[in-house]
């Protein structure tokens, strides 16, 4: 199982002592303000379980993310095929952190690992990323890495509710223009 080391980052399997903190993020209606709605415990729970799954099937997917110095679990990031149903296909990153590590560039920091995993391991020619088109947050990190954003792209996400959550917008990162982003 490939573990994607940072500088101050580990990428990795989930484990047990992760699903307390993790659900404790999905409770939180801030780090859930552009999903719909918060996820119970329980919830937590299975998706952790899929996660988990998914990268021993196939290596890669959505890893736990834990600070090296100290071995918190601050969220995820990874990679993840896109879902059936979306008006287009291919491989998405994606992160999700803990209130307490915005601010600090963990975000940007593990989703270059793994956009670089993508590239270097698995060969993909290309990344996307998905998000709200209100969340600005999620677009910047997005941007930090590189990837591009055609209007042209943007999307109803057909699988939440109508409403605010339901305009998507679509960013995309070519290996062929990938180039060393600072910060």
């Amino acid at each position: 199982m490939p573990e994607l080391r940072t500088e101050r980052l580990v990428l990795r399997q989930w484990r047990d002592s992760d699903l307390r903190p993790w659900a404790g993020m999905n409770a939180d209606p801030v780090v859930r303000e552009h999903f719909d709605g918060v996820l119970t415990r329980e919830q937590s729970e299975a998706s952790a379980a899929r996660f988990r799954a998914a990268i021993e099937q196939r290596g890669w997917g959505w890893w736990a993310v834990e600070v090296r110095d100290t071995g918190e679990f601050i969220g995820f990031t990874g990679l993840d095929p896109v879902d059936e149903g979306m008006p287009f296909t291919g491989v998405e990153a994606g992160w999700r952190l803990a209130r307490t590590a915005w601010g600090h560039g963990f975000a940007t920091e593990a989703a270059r690992a793994a956009v670089d995993f993508a590239f270097d391991t698995l060969a993909l020619p290309e990344v996307l990323a998905v998000t709200t088109a209100a969340n600005h947050r999620s677009q910047a990190v997005m941007c930090r890495l590189g990837m591009t954003r055609d209007p042209a792209d943007d999307f109803d996400d057909l699988t939440v509710p109508a409403g605010p959550l339901r305009p998507s917008v679509l960013y995309r990162l070519r290996a062929d223009g990938r180039h060393p982003v600072a910060g």
